[in-house]
């Protein structure tokens, strides 16, 4: 029966392909996009605040406050990729990135409503990273990190980090796009993977971890566990043998 062993459970090995102890890590990433169902948080600013009021709910009133305020007082984006906003009415953001619905937004403001001597500060974020991660992890569940940035190894962690019969070296990224869901597989093992364009995880993701085949077959997961398991077996057969020469 074969253990687990450190090539299986430790993170970013370097197998023979980093050169001089260091690795040039690409940015391979592209900005995000927004998708259907984010919710987006918008705030407006100027030099005359009463102006701007009502452009910018008040979070937390309705919802009481906490992380979910934002689910209340956030614009969600429709099956159409629209937000409904104040004055503007429906704007379509589907595919855009963060900085061009910024961009988009102090436009149609400045066009529709405010001077340009109003001096204009339209931020876009989106309500926090929200990722499902399931599997052979420590608590499989729905998470949100308030964060722009987050890599799987943070995410995964986040979650309790992958059990000792989780399977580091295939790991499952579903990941959303326009036409729909693709799978994408990523080696948690291979320092390679912090080149990968799924390495930083996107809103929405949903992390899959596979066990091991040894423990599907149920072979021991260490060393130790699987002589015990063979010297359980042993004396039972020795038992058993002397219990039918005496008989």
């Amino acid at each position: 029966m074969s253990c687990i062993t450190n090539k299986d459970v430790v993170y970013l090995q370097d197998k023979g392909t980093v050169v001089n102890d260091s690795l040039s890590v690409k940015e391979l990433s592209k900005p995000y996009r927004v998708q259907v169902n984010d919710i987006l948080s918008i705030n407006v600013k100027a030099l005359d605040e009463e102006l701007v009021a009502i452009f910018n709910p008040i979070e937390g009133a309705e919802s009481g406050g906490g992380e979910g305020s934002l689910y209340f007082s956030g614009f969600t984006v429709d099956l159409h990729g629209n937000i409904k906003f104040p004055v503007l009415g429906e704007i379509n953001v589907l595919g855009f990135t963060i900085d061009e619905i910024e961009r988009r937004v102090k436009k149609e403001l400045l066009n529709q409503y405010f001077k340009e001597t109003a001096e204009l500060f339209v931020r876009v974020k989106l309500s926090g990273l929200r990722y499902t991660v399931t599997g052979e992890v420590g608590g499989s569940g729905v998470y949100t990190l308030f964060q722009d940035r987050v890599n799987i190894i943070e995410a995964l962690a986040n979650a309790g980090d992958i059990a000792q019969t989780g399977d580091r070296k295939d790991v499952l990224v579903v990941r959303q796009y326009p036409d729909g869901q693709k799978i994408h597989h990523i080696d948690l093992t291979d320092i390679r993977a912090m080149q990968s364009p799924f390495y930083y995880i996107q809103p929405n993701d949903i992390i899959l971890v596979k066990p091991l085949k040894r423990k599907v077959i149920g072979a021991g997961q260490t060393v130790t566990q699987n002589l015990t398991t063979i010297a359980s077996i042993l004396s039972v057969l020795v038992s058993t043998y002397f219990l039918t020469k005496n008989l």
